[in-house]
């Protein structure tokens, strides 16, 4: 019953691991690339799992609008309606509809919006956050939880933090439990360590099958995202996975592992692709910039994804400063390669107890920077 993981080696406090679920194994530290509406822009699932993806993130929130649990439901499910077989996470719609901002209303019960799209009224209840999710086919589910935005007084981030324990009590309370399928908590109280520490303690009373760190990359500093998952890790249990939500660029990723964390999710990789900037082991690449327009190079010298193998700068440069399609696909293809490939390294150097000397390597190639061809 549930989810199933397995810690298969240890470094510091970085973990090594395998989650298994009803679709399939998930190798942790893992990147789930961001399907929002059920599609990772710019690509086909086929593609998608190319790069090396194991797991895919989607969202009840745009989901539930556009086209509708329901409608899902009745064309089998998310994952046949999308064409992915491999595992589904779905977010609970909390960070979006924050992002709303005086377009909802927040109350015990739940929260009532207006959507983005046409201004239609919604109400999103912990009971019905877990029902979208039961209809989409989820095989991570998590509880509907209220990300504060930051910043905000402690008195604010308490009422928040205790809001969302209330929530997570009643998503348990209305959670299905599956073979191979789990529902994930969220560890809320944004930079305050107490409130982080309450917040994990009451959500490890209730019980889920592993546990989200939320409310982060929503405006702090990374010294203080780092300092916020060091003081929360060790209130939560070891042997179950812990999931970073919204993070995010490459260093913040190599940090969070190294202080314990097992998954992530960020628009990051996708979103920069499509406005032309990619991710390479020596930093990022503006392929907009007018030096690569006769370039030959490829973005990365050692990459094996196809923008690299069988493209030069100069032909992505054309693309992107043209607008057409193809440029989006190879550079976002490119970006989640790179992310994959970035967190294989991340699994292999942990293998072998390496992985400072790998962060060091990481660290000294991400400040080289991309010198232009002469």
């Amino acid at each position: 019953m549930g989810l199933e993981f397995k810690i298969e080696a240890t470094d510091g406090a970085a973990r090594r691991g395998v989650l298994e679920t009803a679709r399939g194994s998930i190798l942790t530290p893992a990147f789930m690339p961001v399907g929002t509406a059920a599609t990772v822009k710019a690509m086909l699932p086929q593609s998608v799992q190319e790069t090396g993806a194991d797991v895919l993130l989607c969202n009840t929130y745009h989901l539930m609008l556009r086209p509708g649990a329901e409608r899902i439901n009745d064309l089998g499910g998310l994952h046949k309606f999308m064409n992915w077989s491999g595992p589904i996470l779905t977010d609970s719609g909390g960070f979006q509809v924050m992002s709303l901002s005086n377009l909802r209303t927040v109350t015990e019960s739940g929260v009532t919006f207006r959507s983005h799209i046409d201004g239609s009224a919604h109400e999103l209840t912990p009971a019905r956050c877990m029902e979208i999710q039961q209809m989409l086919g989820s095989d991570i589910t998590m509880v509907l939880d209220e990300c504060t935005a930051f910043p905000a007084t402690v008195d604010e981030f308490e009422r928040s933090m205790e809001l969302s324990l209330r929530w997570a009590a009643a998503c348990k309370n209305e959670y299905t439990p599956s073979d191979g399928k789990g529902l994930l908590g969220i560890v809320q109280g944004g930079i305050d360590a107490t409130l982080r520490e309450r917040s994990a303690k009451g959500l490890i009373e209730i019980g889920f099958d592993g546990y989200a760190i939320g409310g982060l990359a929503v405006g702090e500093d990374q010294s203080q995202m780092f300092e916020t998952i060091s003081g929360t890790v060790p209130f939560l249990p070891k042997d179950q996975p812990r999931y970073l939500m919204g993070v995010g660029k490459p260093d913040d990723i190599v940090g969070a592992v190294r202080r314990g964390i097992d998954m992530f999710d960020c628009v990051l990789p996708t979103r920069s692709g499509r406005t032309g900037q990619a991710f390479t082991e020596r930093g990022t690449v503006n392929i907009r910039n007018a030096r690569h327009a006769d370039d030959p190079r490829p973005l990365q010298e050692n990459c094996s994804c196809p923008a690299c193998t069988d493209y030069s700068r100069a032909y992505l440069h054309h693309l992107v400063k043209s607008k057409e399609i193809l440029g989006a696909t190879l550079m976002t293809w490119h970006n989640l390669h790179y992310y994959q490939t970035l967190m294989a390294g991340l699994r292999q150097a942990i293998s072998a107890a390496k992985l400072d000397e790998f962060c060091e390597i990481f660290d000294e190639n991400q400040k080289l920077g991309n010198i232009p061809a002469q």
